[in-house]
């Protein structure tokens, strides 16, 4: 990225790409042009390549902040416990990191075809390292005969599709609340590896 100095360009590098995420959660990564991100920005088109080199490299940017940043809370935050519980600490933090998120969420599942290959390779990584958290987790389980499930790995691709969509449509002004939302997760989750009772 272009190097920029000053507090203005502190301000600056944000917006811009706060603006990338929203417009492209909007409109679609194609559909977006550099012109379109520096009107939302309120700069001059010529002027955003003081932050990014291209549209492309924006789109990564956003790609690798949430999934590393995704890594990193989840690790920071779980504990070596029993798997049982430790499932139910993934699907919380899990939850809590994205249903504020929609468009980071939306982006970084729906955008992954606009990526150059060498990006992809880069973001496919980050996801696989995030699936394998929550695979090993129910591999543990598995042979600890707490989880009944035949496969793990097609059973964490289940879990973490289940909760991918909890960001589609959860606003904040439902019936439920978001931590409602999560205690129905965390027990469809214990029942989706076989284990019945509810935890607090």
């Amino acid at each position: 990225m272009a190097r920029t100095s000053g507090s203005h360009a502190l301000k600056t590098g944000p917006k811009v790409r706060l603006a990338a995420l929203k417009l492209f959660a909007l409109y679609g990564y194609a559909a977006v042009s550099m012109r379109q991100i520096a009107a939302e920005v309120g700069v001059q088109v010529g002027a955003l390549y003081n932050y990014t080199p291209d549209k492309q490299s924006l789109l990564y940017d956003l790609m690798h902040t949430h999934l590393t940043d995704l890594l990193q809370t989840w690790r920071s935050q779980k504990t070596d416990t029993a798997p049982e519980e430790l499932v139910l600490q993934f699907v919380t933090c899990h939850l809590n990191y994205h249903l504020d998120k929609s468009e980071a969420v939306f982006i970084a599942y729906m955008e992954l075809r606009n990526l150059s290959e060498l990006n992809f390779a880069k973001i496919e990584t980050l996801r696989k390292s995030y699936e394998l958290e929550l695979e090993s987790i129910i591999t543990a389980g598995q042979r600890a005969c707490i989880f009944s499930v035949e496969d793990p790995k097609i059973t964490s691709f289940a879990i973490l599709g289940m909760l991918k969509e909890v960001g589609t449509w959860f606003d904040g002004e439902g019936r439920l609340t978001k931590d409602e939302i999560i205690a129905l997760y965390r027990d469809l989750v214990l029942r989706m590896l076989g284990v019945p009772a509810s935890k607090p």
